[in-house]
C-alpha cells in the first residue's frame, strides 16, 4: 500500500518486538522468583562486572575437594559471586563437577565444585546415612537389592568425579570443617592428596570459623594435614587471604576480548523428568563421564555446562539439568534440594538456545512433560524431542516409530513443530543424531526471511483464505505489511487495520502457512499484530 512508509513500519516493528520481549522477560522472571524465594541473589557481583571474554578452557582451574557437608558449595558460591551451587544442610548434595568463573584483582580463573570425597573406610550403612539416600535421592520405590547396589556404586562415582576435578586443576582447595574438628575421613583425604597430587599447589582451608579469634583455635587442630587457613564461606571472612594465595600461583591472563570475531556457541539444555537418561546422553555426546550416571533417580543436582563439538564440527554448550518433577511431588517430598534443582532446570531452559526434551520410551507422557513443553514454547526456544531408551520397546517394526510419533504429537501438540529423535544413550545408539538435529534447529531459529518473500506468502495466504467478517459491523481484517523483526526465535510483526478482526484461529492459520512455505522446523515462531490507521498513525499494540 503506497500510503504507508516502509521504513516507519520497520522501525516500529523493532519497538514492538522489544516491548514484547521485555514484558515477557519480566513476567517469567517474576514467576521464577516467586517459585524460589529461598534462593537469593548473591551480594557480590564482581564477576558479572569484570569477567573477561577469555574462553573457559584457557583459564586455570581451582578444584574444591573435601568430605561431604564441610561447606564446599558455600565456598564455591562465595568465590564465583553467585548462588550457582545448591547449598542445603544435607550431606552429599553436590554429586557432579560444577564450574564457575571467578575474578580476583588482575586474575581470572575457573572454580570447580565437586561431590564430597567418600573414602573406602566408610561402611555401606554409613554411606547410606551420610548421603540421606531415602530423602535426598528418592530410592523408596527401588527393591532392596537394587538400592544396596546403587548405594555401593555411588561413593566410587563421587570419588571419581573429585579425582577428575583435581587432575584438571592447577590449585586444589582442601576444605575441612572447623566446627566438627579433625575426622578420620579428613586424614584419609589428606593422605590421598599427598600421595597422588603432591606436585599440585594444595591449600588447606578450615571452614565454618565464624569467629576470627576462635577460628585460630579451631584451625590449630588441623596442623597434621598442613598449614591451615581459617575462613567462613558464609560470612566471607578469610576468603580474601585465600584468594590472594590462590592467585599467587597464576600468571596474569590478559583479556583477549574480540567481540566482533567471537564465535557464537549455541547452548543446548537437556531437560526432562528424573531418570530418563539426561546424563547418559551428555556423557555419550561429550565422550567422558562428565556427570554421575546412576540408577538412583535424581543424582544430577545442578545445571552443569559442558562444551563439545558435534560430528559436523559445530560447537555446542550443553547444560545438563536436574530432572523436573511435578511441583506437588517436590513439595510433598520435603526436599529443599529438589525444589532448588527444579527451579534451576527451568532457568537452564532460559539460558539455552535449543532444548532437548527427553522422555523415556516406555514411560507415559505426563502433564508435567506438557508443562515443560509449555515453558519451552513460552521462552521461544528451539526444541528437539528425544525418545530415549528406545531399545526397551518390544517387538518393534517399521511402523512402531510412526505410531509412537503420532502419540507424542497428540500429547505434546504445543511442540508439533519439533523434530523427534529416537536414541539409546547407554549404548551410544543414534546419540549423534541429537547433535545433528539441534544444529539444524539452531540454523532454522536464526534464519531471516526476505521481506519481499514474506509479504508474498502473506498476500497469497490472505487471498486463499481471507480473514472472517465480523458479525453486525460486517468488517474484515486487512493486512497492510509484514516484516520479520527478530530471530531466535523468528518473530513477525503484522501491521493491520484492527488486530481484533483477526481471531486466534486465523492467526494459527497464518502461522501454519508461514511454516509450510518457509520451514522453521524445530523453532517456535511469534506473530505480533499491530493495529494501524491510514497514514501510519498508531492505534494500539496487540500481541499474538
Amino acid at each position: 500500500d503506497g500510503s504507508f512508509d516502509v521504513e516507519e513500519f520497520e522501525m516500529e516493528a523493532e519497538n514492538v518486538v522489544k516491548e514484547f520481549s521485555q514484558s515477557l522477560s519480566r513476567q517469567l522472571l517474576i514467576e521464577d522468583e516467586n517459585a524460589l524465594q529461598k534462593e537469593t541473589r548473591a551480594r557480590h557481583g564482581r564477576n558479572s562486572i569484570f569477567s573477561s571474554n577469555v574462553p573457559d578452557h584457557l583459564l586455570p582451574k581451582v578444584a574444591i575437594v573435601g568430605r561431604p557437608n564441610v561447606g564446599k558449595s558455600a565456598l564455591f558460591n562465595r568465590l564465583v559471586g553467585g548462588n550457582k551451587a545448591i547449598v542445603v544442610d544435607e550431606p552429599g548434595v553436590t554429586r557432579d563437577r560444577l564450574y564457575g568463573r571467578s575474578v580476583w584483582g588482575d586474575h581470572e580463573f575457573v572454580v570447580v565444585d565437586t561431590g564430597g570425597v567418600v573414602t573406602i573406610s566408610k561402611t555401606q550403612d554409613e554411606v547410606l546415612e551420610e548421603f540421606s539416600i531415602t530423602t535426598t535421592v528418592g530410592m523408596d520405590g527401588l527393591p532392596l537389592a537394587a538400592r544396596e547396589a546403587a548405594v555401593a556404586r555411588m561413593p566410587a562415582l563421587v570419588e571419581r568425579q573429585a579425582a577428575i576435578a583435581v587432575e584438571e586443576s592447577f590449585v586444589v582447595i582442601f576444605v575441612v570443617d572447623g566446627q566438627a574438628g579433625l575426622t578420620a575421613a579428613d586424614i584419609e583425604i589428606g593422605d590421598w592428596l599427598r600421595k597422588n597430587y603432591s606436585h599440585k599447589y594444595i591449600l588447606l582451608v578450615v571452614n565454618k570459623c565464624e569467629s576470627p579469634r576462635k577460628g585460630l583455635l579451631q584451625a590449630s587442630e588441623f596442623w597434621a594435614l598442613g598449614s591451615p587457613l581459617p575462613i567462613s564461606a558464609i560470612s566471607g571472612s578469610g576468603t580474601g587471604e585465600l584468594l590472594d594465595s590462590v592467585c599467587s600461583q597464576f600468571k596474569k591472563i590478559e583479556d583477549r576480548e574480540n567481540p566482533d570475531g567471537e564465535e557464537y556457541v549455541p547452548a543446548i539444555a537437556l531437560v526432562g523428568r528424573p531418570n530418563v537418561g539426561k546424563s547418559s546422553i551428555l556423557n555419550a555426546l561429550v565422550g567422558e563421564d562428565r556427570t554421575i550416571v546412576s540408577p538412583i533417580s535424581g543424582t544430577t543436582r545442578d545445571a552443569i555446562d559442558t562444551e563439545f563439538s558435534g560430528p559436523d564440527g559445530q560447537k555446542f554448550r550443553i547444560i545438563d539439568t536436574a530432572g523436573i518433577r511435578k511441583k506437588s511431588a517436590v513439595a510433598s517430598s520435603g526436599s529443599t534440594t529438589e525444589a532448588l534443582s527444579v527451579n534451576r532446570a527451568f532457568r537452564a531452559i532460559r539460558r539455552s538456545d535449543v532444548v532437548a526434551l527427553i522422555i523415556e520410551a516406555m514411560a507415559c507422557i505426563t502433564e508435567q512433560d506438557f508443562k515443560i513443553a509449555e515453558r519451552i514454547e513460552r521462552e521461544g526456544k528451539g526444541c528437539v524431542i528425544v525418545v530415549n531408551k528406545w531399545d526397551t520397546i518390544p517387538n518393534k517394526n517399521h511402523e512402531t516409530a510412526l505410531h509412537y510419533e503420532d502419540d507424542v504429537r497428540d500429547k505434546l501438540r504445543i511442540l508439533n513443530w519439533a523434530p523427534i529423535v529416537y536414541s539409546t544413550a547407554v549404548r551410544g545408539h543414534k546419540v549423534d543424531k541429537i547433535a545433528a538435529a539441534a544444529s539444524t534447529v539452531e540454523r532454522e531459529r536464526s534464519r531471516r526471511l526476505p521481506t519481499a518473500l514474506l509479504n508474498q506468502v502473506v498476500r497469497e495466504s490472505v487471498a486463499f483464505k481471507p480473514p472472517p467478517r465480523t458479525r453486525g459491523s460486517n468488517k474484515r481484517g486487512r493486512v497492510y505489511y509484514c516484516t520479520q523483526a527478530a530471530v531466535r526465535p523468528p518473530t513477525f510483526v503484522f501491521f493491520v487495520n484492527e488486530s481484533k478482526l483477526f481471531p486466534e484461529t486465523y492467526r494459527r492459520y497464518m502461522e501454519k502457512q508461514l511454516r509450510s512455505s518457509a520451514g522453521f522446523s524445530g523453532t517456535p515462531i511469534r506473530l505480533l499484530w499491530r493495529s494501524r490507521r491510514k497514514m501510519g498513525r498508531k492505534e494500539e499494540e496487540h500481541e499474538g
